[in-house]
């Protein structure tokens, strides 16, 4: 599979839609596809960079008239030339390709018409603004966003923050984040305003914390930002202030820290999958949205830049003194598994196979179905506590359940009819190890959906060693788990270990 991405970086666009597309080539990447860039060649623009990250980078270069952003807001500005001339050139530049990958503000469905009218390529269409668009696909990682937001596009979107693009190790290092208690020390404090912060929120929030409170205090700011310099030497005059001008390793960054000063852009979610407590800072329009949702999702406090020096001290005090709570809120908005559930649909769009299933979170609606299931004779036949459990017992027990942060449970939905099929859910254990336990609407026995279903758990989780109980004498899910490769440990007991 041939892909594009078509996405820029630039002193008025930043860097977060080239990360976050860094993120799903890596993946795509590893499964096999063959992927490249195309990018338009201006001031701030990451060439360099994703050429060092190992992609093939096809340079589009500015014409004559060349367009300048008028406002924070002007996103057709972002583009710095007409839709069409930008479509015409991607054309002409890339030929052909299996999937074109969009991830711009400036591009919608006029460039995307010509595009696939003239490729015959398959669309993936990344946004955050609820914009239509032309595209067999169309992800949005936005909290609170719903499907219905694109019912415009006609097309399937992946929308809210179970599909938000993180590195792979944050979902590795979320095992250790789990458990994490709050210093006893001094507090860690991390401040992140995005790779450019223009308006220098990062100075103004160091001006009102580092006089008033006992920390240590990490800046993250790129030589991008045109207040870099300003900031750096700022730093330097503290013992306990640091400033790094990039990091490798975010999620092993932000676990070191006890709280987080930022910009809700992709970081949002970042310190969502890690449970890191933090202030954010709006610093754009588009980033309403998302500080809104985690406000009332109770995993942040939002603070407007204007209002730093009045409410920025106080709102640091009071997510110290509440910080388990809000911990516990931002490990419930995102596992940072997103990437792999993108690649898996975006590979659905290739498949031949009539037989599609998916996973979908659980919620308390479905506790009356699961219920239901749980009390047929085939489900308690070979479960490990045959006893039919009382409505109450088993309402506890699933609210339970669906409240923890550490486990998965998931209902199983064939993408064809809609229907829910059975359910699977991933235990904790303890760190890394979890019990696997799966079963199906008895209605629908006998199509091989258990099968599907523990291959889309590997999809989803190859890095987590699985186990599983199964009972001597439930010989089917027995042939299950040996057809999935589980290696078999004793009489009853099987275990997967990470693929990769």
């Amino acid at each position: 599979m041939k892909v594009v991405f078509r996405v820029d970086a630039s002193i008025y666009i930043g860097s977060g839609h080239v990360m976050r597309c860094l993120v799903l080539a890596d993946e795509l990447k590893k499964r096999g596809a063959e992927v490249k860039f195309s990018c338009i060649a201006q001031q701030g623009d990451m060439i360099d960079f994703i050429e060092k990250r190992g992609y093939k980078v096809e340079v589009l270069h500015l014409g004559a008239s060349i367009y300048v952003p008028s406002s924070p807001v002007d996103y057709v500005g972002w583009l710095r030339r007409s839709v069409i001339e930008d479509a015409k050139d991607f054309v002409a530049t890339l030929i052909s390709a299996d999937l074109v990958i969009t991830d711009h503000y400036a591009i919608g469905r006029e460039w995307q018409d010509l595009v696939i009218d003239s490729m015959n390529c398959r669309l993936l269409a990344i946004d955050d603004l609820a914009r239509c668009h032309r595209a067999d696909l169309i992800l949005d990682q936005t909290l609170g966003r719903l499907e219905s937001d694109y019912n415009e596009s006609k097309a399937p979107a992946l929308v809210g923050s179970d599909y938000a693009l993180l590195q792979p190790r944050f979902s590795i290092k979320r095992e250790f984040a789990l458990s994490k208690a709050l210093s006893n020390d001094k507090p860690n404090v991390l401040i992140s305003m995005g790779g450019v912060d223009a308006p220098n929120a990062t100075l103004k929030a160091l001006n009102i914390l580092h006089p008033n409170v006992s920390a240590n205090f990490t800046v993250l700011l790129s030589p991008r930002s045109p207040n870099f310099q300003q900031v750096a030497t700022w730093c330097s005059r503290y013992s306990n202030v640091t400033h790094l001008d990039f990091v490798s390793d975010m999620a092993g960054l932000m676990l070191e820290h006890d709280i987080a000063i930022g910009a809700p852009g992709t970081t949002s979610w970042e310190r969502a999958c890690l449970g890191l407590p933090n202030v954010i800072v709006p610093l754009a329009d588009n980033q309403q949205m998302i500080s809104e949702e985690l406000v009332k999702y109770g995993a942040a406090i939002k603070v407007d830049i204007e209002d730093i020096p009045s409410r920025l001290l106080s709102s640091y005090q009071t997510t110290l003194r509440h910080w388990e709570a809000f911990k516990l809120a931002n490990l419930s908005i995102c596992d940072g598994r997103g990437v792999k559930r993108v690649v898996f649909e975006i590979e659905q769009l290739f498949s031949v196979s009539d037989d599609s299933y998916c996973l979908e979170k659980a919620t308390q609606q479905d506790i009356k179905q699961v219920y239901e299931w749980q009390c047929h004779s085939e489900t308690r036949k070979y479960a490990l506590n045959t006893n039919i459990p009382s409505w109450v017992e088993h309402h506890e027990w699933m609210y339970k359940k669906l409240q923890s942060p550490s486990d998965y449970f998931y209902m199983v939905i064939d993408k064809e009819s809609g229907e829910k099929v059975g359910v699977v859910r991933l235990d904790r254990k303890r760190a890394g190890h979890y019990l696997v336990s799966i079963f199906i609407d008895p209605m629908s026995y006998g199509k091989g959906i258990a099968s599907e279903v523990l291959k889309l758990v590997d999809l989803i989780y190859p890095d987590i060693t699985l186990h599983a109980k199964v009972l001597k004498a439930n010989l089917a899910s027995q042939r299950l788990f040996q057809k999935a490769c589980y290696q078999q440990t004793d009489e009853e007991t099987y275990v997967r270990h990470p693929i990769y």
